[in-house]
């Protein structure tokens, strides 16, 4: 009988899923946010925003906890150095799931998981403006290209009448 288990089972053996959620949260911990399934996204959830808890309270107890479930001494470091603390004032809600469509392959829900506050949102948006600022100014270059080429001619032919009326002479 399945009295009492909480959780999907993601059609995998218990160990198998350990072994998928402790990668997903470290990856999730390295890179901020990770492109998953819907459903792997929402089981995903509890154990980041437990980790992210743990490192609030910032003890050696819990950071041996954190080792013990990530088992990956890097992101137990950023953890606790750079997540944490961004969410001091914060009680719980750590994260955020975002629905992107489905894949092609399978037809699966896909989601984006992303710790709150530390979406690349305003990257896109710099590297979008970065890249209007570019091609403002190749149309600038571009014009001033063409304002000297009939600049550029302009003196050609003078310096040609220069030359017939110095022959003249």
């Amino acid at each position: 009988m399945r009295h009492r288990k909480k959780g999907n089972h993601l059609s995998r053996t218990s160990s198998h899923k350990k072994a998928l959620m402790r990668n997903l949260a470290a990856q999730v911990i390295e890179h901020k946010e990770i492109k998953t399934t819907h459903a792997k996204a929402k089981e995903l959830r509890g154990y980041v925003e437990r980790l992210i808890t743990y490192g609030k309270k910032g003890t050696v107890h819990h950071r041996r906890l954190a080792f013990k479930f990530l088992q990956n001494k890097r992101a137990v470091d950023d953890l606790f150095k750079e997540i944490a603390p961004s969410y001091e004032s914060r009680n719980g809600g750590y994260t955020r799931i975002v629905k992107l469509g489905n894949r092609k392959g399978d037809n699966a829900p896909l989601s984006l998981f992303q710790l709150v506050g530390f979406e690349k949102i305003g990257e896109k948006t710099a590297a979008k403006a970065e890249k209007e600022k570019k091609k403002v100014a190749k149309k600038e270059k571009a014009k001033l290209a063409k304002e000297a080429e009939t600049k550029v001619d302009e003196p050609k032919v003078e310096e040609g009448k220069k030359d017939q009326e110095a022959e003249e002479k």
